[in-house]
C-alpha cells in the first residue's frame, strides 16, 4: 500500500507581528528578554512590559473561589453530611489519567476525614465509559447511599434516576460538555453548565473535584472558626496539586488562566511528591536517563504508563499505585505499569497499520470530512491513540470503532461497538455526537476528543450523518491540516539564553503552546538513525552555524529530505544536558524541502513542460543530452540502487550526476530510458522517483527514440 499523507499548511500565528521588529526590540530592551521571544509574546497578546512581567510571574490570574461553581454548595452539604453520618460513599471514576487522579484525590481526602468510602472504575472492556445501571445496582447492594462521580456523569440522566430509585443519591462532578438535559442529581458541578457563573470553564475533571474538596474543607473550617480561608487553600494545594497537575496535563485541557496556575504549582509539588507510588513511577520512567519533570514529561512518560493500566488491564491498579503507602508494593506496581505500556505500544502499532489500510480502501466520498472506520478485533484500549494518529495523518476528524468482545461468533446488527474519536479545529466532536444521538447507544466528550457506543447496523447511517454535520460546520470545505508557528528565526537568534527564557514560559500545553519557530534554507549535513532507527538525529548548518536536532518518531527513511538537501523546518528549542554540559538542541516538529528550492524546481518544471509541448529551445540552454550523459545516468543509478531498484529524490539525483546534468536534461534522460525499455520509472510523490533498471538490457540505439527525434527538431542554434 502506497502511504498517503495530506500535506500540512505552515501558517504564521500572527502575520502582522512578524514585521514588528522595532516593537519587539523595544520590549526586549525593557524586559531583558531575547527579541525573538518578545516577538513571540507579542503574537500572543503580551504587548507591554507589564503584561510580560505578569505572565512570567503568574500574576495575570489567581485561584477562583470554588463557591462560584453552580451547585457546589449542595455538593458540599451532601458530602459533609455523609461523612458525619458515616454513610457509605462510592466514588465512580473513569479509566484515563484524569479519572485516576480524580479518584485518588477524593478517596484520599475522604479517607483522611474518616469517611466510609470505596471507589469504582468501570472496565473499558466490560462496562465501557461512565455510569451504568449494572454498576449502580452492585454499588447499592453494598449499602452505598451516596455516589460521587468524577470526570463523568454529565450525560447519565437515566443512570442517575435509576440510582435514586434504589435510594442512592448522586453528586455529579464532571467537565465534559453538557447535553440539553442535565441529570436530576443532588448536585451537578460542571463549569460547562450554561447557568454556571464560574470565571473559567476549562478545568479538568481532577480540577473540578479539587474545587469540591477545597470547598468542603473551607466550609468545615468556617464552621469551626479555627482557620482562615487562605491557610485552608494553601494547605489543600500543598496536599493535592501534584495530582491536579498530572490529570490536567494528561487530559490536554487549556493551560491558561487558572489551569496554568494550578499546573505550575502542581509541577513543583510533583518534583517533591510524598506519594510513594507516584515517586516510584517517576523513577521507573527515568530509568534510561534523568529527565526534567514538566508537562512534556507527564505527556510522554507518566501519562502513557498510567493510561496503560486501564487500556491493558484495570485502571484500579493505577489508583492502587497512587494510594500506596508501601515502598515495595509501589515499585512492583510501577514496573507493572511500565510493562503494560510496552504491551500497549505494540498493540497500537498493529492497530494503526490495519486502520490505515482500511481507510485507504474506503471510497473518498465516505471520508471527505470525517473518517469512521471499524473492526471486530481492535483492542479497545488503543483505538483512541490510533484515532489521534489518523487525524494527524489525514488532517480530518476520525472515529475508530471496535467490536472486540461484542460478537457472538458471527456479526450481528445489534452488536455494540465502542468508539473513540479525535477532531480538528472547526468540528466540535461532542456536539457532532449530540447531533447524531438517535444513531448512538451512548456518546459524549469534549470538542476535540469523544467516545461513543454504537450498534453495528447503525454505522453506515452514522458515517453519513456525521460527515454531513462536519460538512455544514466547515462550510462545505474539507479541512486541511495546519501547523501554526510563532516566528521565523535566524541563526543568530538561536542561543542558550533564548532556550532558558522559553523554559520560564512553562507549563506548556493547549492555550499556552511551546514556541514553535521556522528556520529556512537549512542544509542537512548528516542524518543519523537513533534508538534502533525509531528516531532521527540531524546535524544542521546555515550561515556557518551548526546545530544538533532530533526528529522523534520518524526514522531516516520516512523523512521527506535527505543528507545535503536544503530544508525548511519547524522546531522547538531545547537544552540538552549531557555530562554536565549544556548544549542547544532543536526538536523538529515538521521538516520539508526548502520552499526556495521547490520554487526553483517548479520554474524548471514549467520550462520542461513547455518543451514537451513543442516549445523551441536553444543549444545554449544545455538541456539536450549526449550519449555519454545517458551512460552516466544509467551507470550511476545502477551503482546507487539496490538490485537495480531504488527511490531517488530529484535533488539526490542531481547531486549524483554533477553540474553537467541539470533538471530538464535529467527529466529528458529518464523519459528516454523509460521509452526505450531500459528502466521503469514511477513518480509516487512529486520530484521523488521509483526507478527499476532493466537487468542485462539489450544494446539500444538511442537514435530510435521518438522523444529525442522530436526534441532535435525543436532545438535552435
Amino acid at each position: 500500500m502506497q502511504e498517503i499523507k495530506r500535506e500540512k499548511i505552515w501558517k504564521l500565528c500572527a502575520p502582522k507581528v512578524e514585521q514588528a521588529n522595532e516593537k519587539a526590540a523595544l520590549l526586549a530592551n525593557k524586559t531583558g528578554l531575547s527579541p525573538l521571544l518578545t516577538k513571540t509574546l507579542l503574537s500572543r497578546g503580551y504587548d507591554t512590559p507589564e503584561k510580560i512581567t505578569a505572565y512570567f510571574g503568574r500574576e495575570d490570574t489567581s485561584l477562583y473561589d470554588p463557591f462560584l461553581l453552580a451547585d457546589i454548595d449542595k455538593a458540599v452539604d451532601r458530602i459533609l453530611s455523609a461523612i458525619d453520618k458515616k454513610e457509605k460513599i462510592a466514588i465512580f471514576g473513569d479509566y484515563d489519567v484524569d479519572g485516576v487522579t480524580s479518584v485518588t484525590l477524593v478517596y484520599d481526602y475522604l479517607s483522611k476525614k474518616g469517611a466510609s468510602v470505596s471507589y469504582y472504575i468501570p472496565s473499558r472492556f466490560g462496562d465501557g465509559y461512565g455510569l451504568s445501571k449494572n454498576a449502580i445496582e452492585g454499588i447499592a447492594k453494598d449499602g452505598v447511599t451516596l455516589i460521587i462521580t468524577v470526570d463523568n456523569g454529565i450525560s447519565a440522566k437515566e443512570e442517575v434516576a435509576f440510582a435514586a430509585s434504589l435510594g442512592v443519591d448522586t453528586v455529579v462532578t464532571d467537565h465534559h460538555e453538557c447535553p440539553n438535559d442535565l441529570p436530576d442529581a443532588v448536585a451537578v458541578v460542571n463549569p460547562h453548565r450554561p447557568d454556571d457563573g464560574y470565571p473559567f470553564n476549562d478545568l479538568a475533571g481532577v480540577g473540578v473535584i479539587f474545587k469540591v474538596v477545597t470547598a468542603c474543607e473551607l466550609e468545615e473550617a468556617r464552621r469551626r472558626g479555627t482557620e482562615d480561608d487562605e491557610s485552608v487553600v494553601r494547605r489543600i494545594c500543598k496536599e493535592y496539586l501534584d495530582l491536579v497537575a498530572l490529570g490536567s496535563v494528561a487530559d490536554s485541557v487549556p493551560l491558561t488562566d487558572e489551569n496554568r496556575l494550578l499546573v505550575t504549582y502542581g509541577l513543583e509539588r510533583l518534583k517533591k511528591t510524598n506519594r510513594m507510588g507516584l515517586d516510584a513511577l517517576i523513577r521507573a520512567a527515568m530509568s534510561d536517563r534523568p529527565k526534567k519533570i514538566n508537562s512534556v514529561f507527564i505527556n510522554y512518560q507518566l501519562a502513557p504508563r498510567i493510561n496503560a493500566a486501564g487500556r491493558i488491564d484495570s485502571a484500579a491498579r493505577a489508583v492502587e499505585l497512587l494510594l500506596s503507602k508501601d515502598k515495595a508494593e509501589a515499585e512492583k506496581i510501577a514496573q507493572e505499569l511500565c510493562e503494560y505500556n510496552r504491551e500497549r505500544h505494540a498493540e497500537e502499532s498493529r492497530t494503526a497499520e490495519q486502520a490505515f489500510r482500511k481507510i485507504e480502501e474506503q471510497a473518498p466520498e465516505e471520508r471527505r470530512f470525517v473518517i469512521v472506520v471499524d473492526d471486530d478485533g481492535w483492542h479497545q484500549g488503543v483505538i483512541g491513540i490510533v484515532a489521534s494518529s489518523v487525524t494527524e495523518r489525514y488532517g480530518l476528524p476520525s472515529i475508530l470503532i471496535t467490536f472486540d468482545g461484542a460478537s457472538r461468533g458471527f456479526a450481528a446488527g445489534d452488536d455494540l461497538g465502542r468508539g473513540s474519536g479525535r477532531s480538528v479545529r472547526g468540528v466540535n466532536l461532542a456536539q457532532a455526537l449530540f447531533a447524531c444521538n438517535d444513531l448512538l447507544y451512548k456518546g459524549g466528550g469534549h470538542e476535540m476528543a469523544a467516545g461513543l457506543t454504537i450498534r453495528r447496523r447503525d454505522i453506515p447511517a452514522f458515517r453519513k450523518a456525521i460527515n454531513e454535520y462536519a460538512k455544514e460546520a466547515l462550510g462545505g470545505i474539507s479541512p486541511v491540516g495546519c501547523v501554526q508557528y510563532d516566528c521565523k528565526a535566524l541563526p543568530s537568534d538561536l542561543t542558550l539564553k533564548l532556550a532558558e527564557e522559553i523554559s520560564g514560559m512553562e507549563p506548556f500545553g493547549q492555550g499556552n503552546p511551546e514556541p514553535l519557530f521556522l528556520l529556512e534554507d537549512v542544509r542537512l549535513k548528516a542524518v543519523i538513525p537513533i534508538s534502533e532507527g525509531k528516531h532521527t538525529r540531524l546535524i544542521l548548518e546555515k550561515d556557518g552555524v551548526e546545530w544538533t536536532a532530533v526528529k522523534f518518531g520518524t526514522p531516516p527513511s520516512k523523512l521527506p529530505v535527505e543528507e545535503e538537501d536544503l530544508s525548511d523546518l519547524l522546531f522547538h528549542l531545547s537544552i540538552n544536558e549531557f555530562r554536565g554540559k549544556s548544549t542547544l538542541q532543536l526538536i523538529i516538529e515538521e521538516i520539508r524541502p526548502a520552499e526556495s528550492l521547490v520554487k526553483e524546481l517548479e520554474k524548471k518544471e514549467k520550462r520542461y513542460a513547455e518543451i514537451l509541448a513543442g516549445a523551441a529551445f536553444s543549444a545554449t540552454e544545455d538541456i539536450f543530452p549526449a550519449r555519454e550523459d545517458f551512460a552516466q545516468v544509467y551507470k550511476t543509478l545502477r551503482a546507487a540502487s539496490l538490485d537495480g531498484s531504488g527511490i531517488f529524490s530529484i535533488s539526490k539525483m542531481l547531486r549524483l550526476f554533477g553540474a553537467g546534468i541539470g533538471y530538464i536534461k535529467l527529466k529528458i534522460i529518464l523519459s528516454v530510458l523509460s521509452e526505450m525499455g531500459l528502466c521503469k520509472i514511477e513518480e509516487p510523490v512529486k520530484n521523488t522517483y521509483l526507478v527499476e533498471l532493466t537487468p542485462s538490457p539489450e544494446k539500444t540505439e538511442l537514435s530510435k527514440s521518438a522523444i529525442l527525434r522530436r526534441l532535435e527538431g525543436q532545438m535552435k542554434d
